[in-house]
């Protein structure tokens, strides 16, 4: 039974509104997120800036893009090619109102899809992004395996979630979260870590920071 009022990611729900909030007003932000998730806002941040170093032709896919957090580390005129999937349309609206906000929607491209089923050939992609999403998908593991498939060798996947593992203090977060709609199954840590390696990810590095987990892997060399 859901929470009544705060709705899934089908029904445009209270969350997706309250978290870009919380990463643009920096001050009250950093506090409310501490307060709730035990992690420091400044690392998602510091994560989406990567974004604002690439150099141009770099193909980006972040998943789910949601109201377009990530899309803050582009640069006007970067000449990035950043795709933007969100299996919500409504979603991609405000993400690309955002990316028109900010002077980069030249550089990004929506596209409705299901991170269980991604759209895209292997290896099309040199950086996949999945900021505070994977812990809202109903399959977690198939999740981690396609966005692998799409990386191309040499790429990285970076990102962050919410994990099973961080104790008992994150217990009630998870669990209104998932009354509400907006959180799937999510997994461990440990999981998480042997889903990339086996997806054929190599330099798996995750972090726990509180409630959260910070991962980056890249995918391995060809031959």
């Amino acid at each position: 039974m859901r929470f009544p009022g705060l709705g899934g990611w089908s029904e445009d729900p209270l969350w997706s509104y309250v978290y870009p909030w919380l990463v643009e007003h920096e001050r009250i932000g950093a506090v409310a997120w501490r307060a709730g998730t035990g992690s420091d806002l400044a690392l998602l941040r510091d994560a989406a800036a990567e974004l604002g170093t690439l150099p141009a032709g770099t193909r980006v896919l972040d998943v789910p893009t949601g109201s377009g957090v990530a899309l803050r580390g582009l640069r006007p005129g970067q000449g990035v090619d950043l795709v933007a999937a969100d299996i919500s349309a409504t979603m991609l609206g405000r993400a690309m109102a955002s990316a028109r906000r900010l002077g980069v929607d030249d550089q990004v491209t929506p596209a409705v899809a299901d991170v269980a089923e991604l759209p895209f050939g292997d290896g099309s992609f040199d950086l996949v992004v999945s900021f505070t999403g994977l812990h809202c998908f109903p399959d977690p593991h198939r999740a981690i395996e396609e966005m692998v498939r799409v990386l191309a060798a040499g790429g990285a996947i970076t990102g962050s979630s919410l994990f099973t593992d961080t104790g008992p203090r994150y217990e009630p977060l998870r669990r209104v979260g998932t009354r509400a709609g907006i959180l799937g199954p999510m997994c461990t840590s440990t999981e998480a870590r042997a889903w990339l390696r086996d997806a054929g990810c190599d330099h798996v590095d995750l972090t726990l920071h509180g409630g959260l987990g910070y991962f980056r892997a890249t995918k391995e060399e060809m031959g």
